[in-house]
């Protein structure tokens, strides 16, 4: 009991509300006198802009759902039911029969779309659970690595992950399970049985990332199953990371399935949270002309996002190396098309995106990702108006003016 309380004792307390959205926040310094810097400071500090995490829902539940599947796995290390199955594990080492006593209901997946931010946000969330800390018990003595993350293997080879989470562990508790390992030949078996055990005394959680490679794999059944059998015999929670095309394959089974619930997220919507995204985020200006975001900017960078964050951060970083490498030195409608044209141009096919409007404007008509802003502000956007019918559809229909020109022109708004 003295040992479960010494391990929760050593755990970071558990945030919530606003305490654990600044926490995860991430803002770089940032002064507006960077603008009058010299042209390779400004590109150098533009970097930056990769650095700014701003937490979403997304990132709320991904450090709860971490955290609690951390002290479940943690409260197992002091069972009996530990000793039991350290003895099994040891036989399994030794090629004899054994059986997994230890169990791992509180395994779970996080699947979602690539670029909206999974991958920063278990990080985040990483660094927040565990403070860069390796738990020690002293009775026996002993050193736990809350979360430890690996990768999958490109072609779901069971014996490579088996090796580099010994590698992992050996790299942290400076241990040498992973020298012994390849003297000893060690056959996958016995891999499985060597892990299961250094699993159980040194990890709280194991982060598999990119598992979606087990989808086309012939080795994609059989990795799974050892999963399953590595779950059983360590009690740890497991923690799978992959994009959507993976959910047919873990559905394959009910027991599979049973095991593998967790969290699935999409794109965003163009919403609260992206507006004040992107707001922040273009206040980040290494131009040397400041401009303000427009609600006009903010549609531009949701449709051609598509609501994927990486994707935004890459336009307004894109658009401001073009200002700055350029001359024109400004972050604009302008420069954040030539940023989607010329930058991004492998996405177009998947970047699509409608916006419906307010009650007082027309619906937007869903047009090809190049036909938003040209070069040019006064080249229509979509040709099947000209401004005369434009002006006369606005007078019959009592619509303003101007949000209908923006649907077919680029309009610039200046002070007079």
């Amino acid at each position: 009991m003295n040992d479960s309380l010494n391990l929760f004792a050593d755990m970071p307390s558990m945030l919530s509300g606003q305490d654990l959205v600044s926490t995860l926040s991430v803002f770089p310094e940032y002064s507006d006198f960077i603008r009058n810097e010299n042209q390779t400071v400004r590109l150098m500090a533009l970097s930056d802009l990769y650095r700014l995490y701003i937490p979403s829902q997304m990132s709320i539940e991904i450090y709860s759902s971490m955290y609690l599947a951390l002290l479940r796995s943690m409260q197992k290390k002091v069972t009996k039911a530990a000793i039991k199955q350290q003895y099994q594990n040891h036989k399994a080492i030794q090629n004899q029969a054994y059986r997994g006593i230890m169990g791992g209901a509180d395994s779970f997946t996080i699947i979602g779309d690539s670029g909206i931010g999974k991958t920063s946000a278990i990080s985040r969330a990483v660094d927040l659970i565990t403070e860069n800390r390796v738990i020690e018990m002293n009775n026996p003595y002993t050193k736990i690595i809350p979360i430890l993350s690996v990768q999958c293997p490109w072609d779901s080879s069971i014996k490579q992950l088996l090796l580099e989470v010994l590698r992992k562990v050996d790299e942290t508790i400076e241990s040498s399970y992973y020298q012994y390992a390849l003297k000893s030949r060690a056959t996958t078996d016995s891999l499985i049985g060597s892990v299961s055990q250094v699993a159980l005394n040194h990890i709280g959680i194991l982060v598999i990332d990119e598992i979606q490679n087990i989808v086309n794999s012939k080795n994609g059944k059989r990795f799974i199953t050892m999963l399953l059998q590595l779950i059983n015999n360590s009690g740890i929670s497991l923690c799978l990371i992959g994009v959507p095309n993976c959910i047919p394959f873990f559905e394959q089974t009910f027991q599979l399935s049973r095991r593998l619930v967790g969290l699935k997220y999409g794109t965003m919507p163009f919403d609260a949270y992206f507006e004040s995204f992107c707001k922040v985020i273009f206040g980040y200006q290494y131009v040397k002309e400041k401009s303000q975001i427009t609600p006009a900017i903010t549609e531009f960078l949701y449709e051609h996002s598509a609501g994927v964050v990486s994707v935004v951060v890459s336009l307004i970083h894109d658009a401001q190396e073009i200002g700055i490498l350029s001359g024109k030195e400004v972050l604009n409608l302008v420069t954040l098309n030539q940023a989607y044209k010329q930058r991004l141009s492998l996405l177009h096919g998947y970047i699509q995106p409608t916006i419906s409007h307010g009650e007082n404007t027309s619906k937007r008509k869903k047009k090809s990702p190049a036909a938003s802003v040209e070069n040019n502000e006064n080249v229509i956007q979509d040709n099947t108006f000209t401004i005369k019918e434009l002006v006369a559809k606005a007078k019959a229909e009592n619509l303003d003016i101007v949000l209908l020109l923006e649907e077919h022109f680029v309009v610039v708004e200046v002070s007079v």
